[in-house]
C-alpha cells in the first residue's frame, strides 16, 4: 500500500471506493482495537481493510440489484440498540464524531446493513439441517472435544490470612482454623461450619466449589483435594489466600460425554458450521461475478 492514498481505492463495476470510507473504517478498526495500525502490519491491514470494502460494495449492489426491501422502522430499531450501548445521547453522538460519522450517514449505512443481512439470511436459509449421520460422524471423529477430565466436588472452610501478615495474625487464624477442624471431624455439619466461619464468597452455599478439574485450584489446594477421598475432611492446607479446611463431596473418573448428551449441541454447532460457509460461497460466487479493479 502506498504511503499516500488516492481518493479511490477501487473499483467494483464501476463504482468507486473512496479513501474516505477507507479511512473511516480504519479509524474504526482502530478504535476497536484501541491502538494505531501498527507500521509493520499497516500493509496487511490496510489490504484487509480494503478488501473488506469491496466485499461490502459487492452486496450492496447485489441488494439493489435484488430490490431487497428494507422498512424505517427497521432503521431506527438498529440505531436505537446502537444508541443503548452509550449512557448518554452526548456519549452517543461523541461517538459518531470521533469515527468521523454523521446521523445520517450511520442511518444510511444501517439500512445497507440490514439489506445484506436479510439477503444472506435468506440465501442460507435454504440450507438442509445436518442429517444423524453428520450428527454421529463428527461425534466419532472428534474424541477430544468429549473428554472430561477426573473432577473432584469439594467444600471448604476459608480463614482468610495476607502472606505477609505477622506471626501473631496468623497463630490467630490457625488456632481458629485448628478448633473448627476439630468441631468438624467430630461432626458438626461442615456446611454449618461454613457458614459461619469461612471468608470465601462460598460461604453463602455451605462452602461448596463444585466440581474443579486438575489445575483448576491452586497448587496446594488442588494437590489436598485429589488425594481424598468423598467424606475426607483434610488437615490445615495453606496457600497464599490464608489457611482451608477441605471437604471432598464427590469424585467423577475421567469419561467421554455420552453421544446422546451432546447431539444437540453437535447439530446447533453444524447447523451454524454449514450456514455460514454456504454464505461464504455465495459471497465468493458475486465477487467472482463482479468487475473488481483495485487501483492500490
Amino acid at each position: 500500500m502506498p504511503a499516500e492514498l488516492p481518493d479511490v481505492l477501487a473499483r467494483v463495476n464501476g463504482e468507486a471506493v473512496t479513501k474516505v470510507d477507507f479511512d473511516r473504517l480504519v479509524k474504526n478498526m482502530e478504535l476497536r482495537a484501541n491502538q494505531p495500525v501498527p507500521a509493520e502490519r499497516r500493509d496487511e491491514v490496510y489490504r484487509k481493510a480494503l478488501d473488506q470494502l469491496v466485499t461490502y460494495t459487492v452486496l450492496s449492489q447485489e441488494t439493489r440489484a435484488r430490490k431487497v426491501a428494507v422498512t424505517d422502522a427497521e432503521v431506527d430499531s438498529g440505531i436505537q440498540q446502537m444508541r443503548g450501548q452509550f449512557q448518554t445521547e452526548e456519549a452517543f453522538k461523541k461517538a459518531l464524531e470521533s469515527r468521523g460519522m454523521t446521523l445520517d450517514k450511520l442511518k444510511a449505512d444501517t439500512r445497507i446493513d440490514i439489506s445484506i443481512n436479510k439477503m444472506v439470511e435468506a440465501e442460507v436459509s435454504t440450507q438442509p439441517p445436518p442429517t444423524d449421520a453428520q450428527v454421529r460422524e463428527f461425534y466419532d471423529k472428534n474424541p477430544d472435544k468429549f473428554k472430561q477430565d477426573e473432577a473432584v466436588r469439594a467444600s471448604h472452610i476459608l480463614f482468610r490470612v495476607e502472606e505477609t501478615a505477622d506471626a501473631a495474625t496468623k497463630k490467630k487464624a490457625m488456632d481458629e482454623a485448628q478448633s473448627v477442624l476439630k468441631q468438624a471431624r467430630s461432626g458438626a455439619d461442615f456446611a454449618e461450619l461454613a457458614k459461619k466461619h469461612s471468608a470465601d464468597g462460598s460461604a453463602q452455599q455451605g462452602g461448596d466449589l463444585n466440581f474443579f478439574t486438575r489445575g483448576q485450584m491452586v497448587p496446594p489446594f488442588d494437590q489436598a483435594a485429589f488425594a481424598m477421598k468423598p467424606g475426607e475432611i483434610s488437615d490445615i492446607v495453606t496457600t497464599q489466600f490464608g489457611y482451608h479446611i477441605i471437604k471432598v463431596t464427590e469424585r467423577r473418573p475421567a469419561s467421554t460425554v455420552p453421544f446422546e448428551q451432546v447431539s444437540g449441541r453437535i447439530k446447533e454447532f453444524l447447523t451454524e458450521q454449514q450456514k455460514q460457509q454456504k454464505a461464504d460461497a455465495f459471497i465468493q460466487s458475486l465477487k467472482q461475478k463482479a468487475k473488481i479493479e483495485v487501483l492500490v
